[in-house]
């Protein structure tokens, strides 16, 4: 393992603190507070309070505290399955590298959704290289924001899928604390401590246990902080830190579907590779409010990111160990990994920083209520790529195979402006992309290449009151995402026939609460691609990206029914439902690969695109009875496919990366009790009751879901 320490450069200094921009962050009460404890200038929010989720003009859904605390989600995965049009895909067993799609679009390595925190970027390269492989825990986060529509043109570079924006809680000025032990099978451990008072909040959580497959050991450390002061009556300072860091061993390999029927789904043989990554974060908010009417505040935010991840396969047609090796595993022959006398290091450095300026501006126009909001970033991303070839099961270094830099430069723009007419609200919108790439190769000749791209995004929603409790919305803009550094310029420096992805989306919703107790939001979306970029059945570039045109067309339900408000009974019976049906998700044209500028093998015009499951499903019935709280989750995904080809089972090739995912549903229970006065809880859950056993993945070989776990805990707040 290659040890290194992080040195946080001057500039992450300079970042927190120099802050002479202002830029916007939106005044809103978090939905667990009352609204006079409500913090204003103190963060971007994408939805705000369930309330305020009403007049956005897309699809808007908000999973608050104690949604999380009631169900006791342990991953992020968990948690986000609770959103409708949101397919999140297993791959550890742990949540540490989740794989979030959205209304189709392929949840590989999160690529198709931009992810926030506290409304600034949250994955390491947002333009360079939107992949996910690593999350924080999700007991950082008081809530969960999802959005989609017209509405995300706010925020970007993504604007296709979807944003999800995760809150984390506001410090409190009087002392508080929390205290929390977990355990289970599996290894499972869990320790959480909380503190704050006078304006700051540490967070400190340590979670480790056994993942999906043998041979799969995973420790994450995870430590928050964060400061909020006014100054005056007319401003606010919020500084944020945090650091992560993982220790797992884990392989990228799947099985191959001998390997899966011979050993079982848990079988794993390689053990010796091991992922290793560090991740530091520092940003500044500062808000001024120069009226009731006009607010600014600056984002300044700086990361850097680390990972070593030493393995001896990628794929279960990787050729490392050798094509003996290779052969014996689709044979179904069990295979000893110390004798393979290669291990590889895959090792990234990341560091990105930027600074935003964000504006809110109410006005009265005649007779027409008006809410302007504007923005400009300036975002930088440079990435440094290592490949050490080791001659040995278990090596520490090794010779140099790759060594690139990458450098990502980015300005962007957006005006959005609400004109309210009454019940009629129309919201144009307008995004703006600058984003300049190269790509330097540091081994040979030093090869070095560049590209750019600019682009316009607009974009029109509208919201329309039929009551005073169902509110009609409507959009359609565009959607945009730039192309990865290394899929627009090769290695030798030349340019990539490579396109950024763009599409036409669509989006016709109904929201209401009916009843006092019931809410309800529905939505249909229509997605077309003039050009998508896609993996098919190979993570990482093993098998080349293809892009051409696709379309998604379907359906999304969220609702949610308090029986004991609704019939007026002192416990309280409840129902919440997430569904998407998806009857359309397919191939508008035949496949190109981007390397070649051949055919995909298999793909055609009708074929359904990789894993976008026809329906998905989270059903959770429950029950309150003063400090008791109980609910039993039911979790469905229908079939997919893992390639363009569409594979049927019956024709599988043997190295698990092609084939048809069966369908499953898994059952959850979760019970909570919380000691009245006493500031003392326990809690206990079993995921997957029934221990169903399942195909989660095939990009690298089949991966399983997650096995049958339980756990308990107990929690003191003070």
């Amino acid at each position: 393992m290659t040890n290194r320490k992080f040195v946080v450069s001057p500039l992450a200094g300079a970042l927190a603190f120099a802050l002479g921009l202002p830029a916007l962050a939106e005044t809103t009460a978090s939905p667990d507070v009352p609204a006079d404890q409500a913090t204003s200038l103190d963060r971007v929010v994408v939805v705000g309070t369930r309330e305020q989720a009403a007049a956005q003009p897309g699809s808007a859904y908000v999973l608050s505290a104690e949604d999380l605390r009631s169900a006791r989600v342990a991953t992020v995965n968990e948690a986000l399955r609770k959103v409708p049009g949101v397919h999140v895909r297993d791959e550890e067993g742990f949540g540490l590298r989740p794989n979030i799609g959205v209304r189709g679009l392929n949840p590989t390595r999160s690529t198709k959704v931009l992810l926030l925190e506290d409304g600034l970027p949250f994955t390491y390269a947002p333009y360079g290289d939107n992949a996910s492989y690593f999350h924080a825990p999700i007991e950082r986060y008081e809530r969960v924001e999802v959005l989609k529509g017209s509405g995300m043109l706010r925020f970007g570079p993504q604007t296709i899928g979807g944003v999800i924006n995760y809150i984390t809680p506001e410090p409190p000025q009087d002392f508080e604390g929390q205290i929390e032990l977990a355990a289970g099978d599996r290894g499972y451990r869990k320790g959480l401590v909380q503190i704050g008072g006078a304006g700051h909040r540490v967070d400190l959580i340590h979670k480790q246990g056994d993942g999906a497959r043998d041979n799969q050991s995973l420790e994450q450390n995870d430590l928050n902080y964060k400061y909020s002061v006014a100054i005056g009556d007319n401003q606010k300072l919020t500084l944020r830190a945090s650091y992560l860091n993982e220790d797992s061993q884990v392989t990228y390999s799947g099985l191959t579907d001998a390997e899966h029927r011979n050993f079982g789904a848990r079988y794993n043989p390689f053990k010796n590779d091991t992922f290793d990554l560090e991740r530091f974060g520092a940003s500044a908010t500062w808000g001024v409010a120069f009226s009731d009417a006009v607010t600014l505040a600056t984002n300044a935010y700086y990361y850097e990111f680390h990972r070593d991840w030493w393995r001896q396969s990628s794929s279960t047609t990787d050729g490392q160990c050798g094509a003996a090796f290779t052969a014996a595993r689709v044979a179904g022959a069990r295979v000893n990994v110390d004798a393979c006398n290669s291990r590889q290091l895959r090792n990234r450095d990341f560091t990105t920083w930027g600074v935003e300026s964000r504006l809110l501006a109410n006005y009265t126009w005649g007779s027409v209520a008006g809410e302007l909001e504007a923005g400009v970033r300036f975002h930088r991303e440079k990435q440094e790529r290592l490949q050490l070839n080791g001659t040995g099961p278990t090596a520490t270094t090794g010779a140099l195979a790759e060594h690139n830099l990458r450098d990502v430069e980015a300005v962007s723009g957006f005006v959005q402006n609400r004109f309210d007419f009454g019940r009629f609200a129309l919201i144009p919108a307008v995004r703006f992309e600058s984003v300049d790439f190269s790509r330097t190769n540091r081994l040979g000749a030093g090869a070095r290449g560049q590209s750019s791209l600019d682009e316009v995004i607009p974009g029109l929603g509208a919201t329309f009151e039929l009551t005073d409790n169902t509110v009609l919305f409507a959009g359609v803009h565009e959607g945009f995402a730039p192309p990865r550094a290394e899929d627009l310029i090769s290695n030798s420096g030349g340019s990539v026939d490579v396109d950024a992805e763009e599409s036409r989306n669509i989006e016709l919703g109904l929201r209401g609460r009916p009843l006092d107790g019931l809410t309800y939001e529905v939505a249909l979306f229509d997605n077309d691609f003039d050009n998508q970029v896609s993996v098919g059945s190979i993570a990482g570039g093993s098998t080349p990206l293809a892009q051409g045109e696709a379309r998604y067309r379907g359906l999304e339900l969220g609702a949610r029914a308090d029986f004991g408000t609704l019939v007026s009974l002192d416990w309280n019976p409840y129902l919440q439902l997430a569904y998407t049906a998806l009857p359309e998700a397919e191939q508008s044209s035949a496949l190109i690969r981007v390397d070649n500028r051949q055919l995909v093998a298999g793909s055609r015009a009708g074929n359904r695109m990789p894993y976008a499951p026809e329906h998905t499903a989270t059903l959770r019935f429950g029950a309150e009875l003063g400090g008791f709280d109980a609910s039993l989750e039911a979790v469905h995904v229908a079939s997919q496919y893992a390639d363009f080809a569409n594979t049927p089972v019956a024709a599988v090739n043997g190295d698990g990366q092609f084939g048809k995912l069966p369908k499953y549903t898994t059952l959850n229970l979760a019970l909570n009790y919380d000691f009245a006065d006493t500031g003392w809880g326990f809690y206990a859950a079993v995921k997957n009751i029934t221990g169903r056993e399942y195909i989660a993945d095939r990009t690298r070989g089949i991966l399983p879901g997650v096995p049958r776990s339980y756990y308990f805990g107990l929690n003191y707040k003070f």
